[in-house]
């Protein structure tokens, strides 16, 4: 069956527009919490939220729903998505829900969920949501109304969580390390786990005002980053999205590096510590250069579809324990349930600390191959682009020019009216002019 409100990361949306808005937002609550009490008698759900000025709005429809389905409420305050995730998990939560658009701008919210094990909920547990969205709603009396309280504590007690991934024996005292928190979720606890571990903190992107979310800061703009620790002279840039789920980090030369080679620079420590990798997960998106430098350890790798849900489902398939996407959702599922910008930042710092050597130095034996990915604004009439037989005549033209040494990948976004275009290959100005021409045949709908 088809979702209709769900994507691949919860429901998202512009605020004010369906179906951001209040009353839907109150009609799924109360849609889950009835989905909840199937199988439990008085569950109770905990809210956490990023910095959005909606967040405010959205938390109170989302409060007066569960209530009104019998469902306790507890309010976490602004705190990043992999916190909702863990405290579920360590509060014997029913459920985690999280008011975040991500990278998205300000104007733009969402809802996602986390089951009670901290994982991302299944394809029939958003069917089911969705199912019950269509009866009329069974409003709880008096009697049997849910309650809302607030934990004081929840930021501290993920702090804590954060630190206990990093190894005792190791510290980051004498490192300086800029961290920018995108004006988002982890603008006080990034910080401060940092801090904590011993380093000097210099802050950018740490003072939200609900509208500056992500706004040129961030880990969809790093440039931020690599001009703040060219200038403080830092010896590490952290940056993460709106709900800290996602990482980029940039060494004391400036240099950038994604998602893909911090999940190879991850596995390939703990290859050298003698811990078995028997395989990684990456996506459609990963790039071929990771994927070769992993056979050539030996070390298997499957793509999955793009979204970390898919990442941990393979995973999961396979028994296996690292995954991730190049945008920098990194799974770590040894040290937590879900992505965590903070955790796998730790993991790449314990990494360079307990081997002496530098990003760059851990990553010599991989270098990318050049993608260009443009992004598509679909409009009315192109949702048939996938059977269109000119672009499919031009998809096959370049695939054939490019033959083994690169790659297409056209896909729609799950969380926008988009088109992804990539095209990769071992030389970039090719790959820009075969995405070009792709680009030219999808406008041409």
């Amino acid at each position: 069956m088809t979702r209709k409100y769900f994507g691949t990361d919860g429901i998202r949306g512009t605020v004010g527009q369906a179906p951001i808005t209040p009353d839907f937002v109150l009609k799924l609550a109360h849609a889950v919490g009835r989905v909840l009490k199937r199988s439990e008698e008085h569950p109770t759900v905990l809210i956490g939220k990023d910095t959005r000025i909606s967040g405010y709005m959205l938390e109170s429809a989302l409060e007066s729903g569960f209530n009104s389905a019998g469902v306790d409420v507890v309010l976490l305050g602004p705190v990043p998505t992999p916190a909702v995730a863990y405290l579920t998990r360590a509060q014997r939560a029913s459920l985690g829900v999280v008011i975040s658009a991500s990278h998205n701008p300000f104007g733009d919210n969402g809802i996602k969920f986390f089951s009670a094990q901290g994982n991302k909920l299944s394809d029939d547990w958003e069917l089911a949501v969705e199912a019950e969205l269509d009866k009329d709603p069974v409003w709880a009396d008096s009697r049997n109304l849910g309650k809302a309280r607030r934990m004081d504590d929840a930021a501290g007690r993920y702090i804590e969580f954060c630190k206990s991934t990093f190894p005792n024996d190791l510290t980051l005292k004498g490192l300086k390390i800029v961290v920018d928190a995108a004006h988002g979720a982890a603008y006080q606890i990034a910080p401060a786990v940092f801090h904590e571990l011993g380093a000097e903190v210099v802050r950018i992107g740490c003072a939200p005002d609900g509208l500056n979310i992500n706004h040129e800061v961030g880990a969809t703009h790093p440039q931020a980053l690599v001009a703040a620790v060219q200038a403080t002279g830092a010896d590490y840039g952290v940056a993460l999205d709106g709900d800290a789920d996602r990482l980029q980090l940039v060494d004391a030369s400036g240099r950038l590096f994604n998602g893909d080679e911090l999940l190879y620079l991850i596995a390939s420590d703990r290859i050298a510590r003698d811990i078995d990798v028997p395989g990684v997960v990456g996506t459609l998106m990963t790039n071929m250069a990771v994927e070769v430098a992993f056979r050539k350890k030996g070390v298997k790798f499957v793509r999955a579809r793009v979204g970390d849900r898919y990442v941990l489902e393979e995973l999961e398939r396979h028994g296996w324990i690292l995954g991730g996407e190049g945008s920098g959702h990194l799974l770590v599922l040894d040290k937590h349930t879900t992505g965590d910008g903070l955790v796998s930042a730790l993991q790449v710092m314990q990494a360079c600390a307990g081997s002496g050597q530098s990003m760059a130095q851990l990553l010599a034996d991989v270098t990318l191959f050049p993608q260009t990915l443009i992004n598509v604004r679909l409009q009315p009439g192109q949702e048939g682009w996938k059977n269109n037989p000119a672009l499919a005549a031009e998809t096959k033209a370049v695939e054939a020019e490019l033959g083994e040494t690169g790659r297409v990948l056209i896909r729609a976004s799950g969380t926008e009216p988009l088109l992804r275009v990539m095209v990769e290959a071992r030389d970039a100005a090719q790959a820009k002019a075969c995405a070009e021409r792709l680009v030219a045949a999808v406008k041409a709908l």
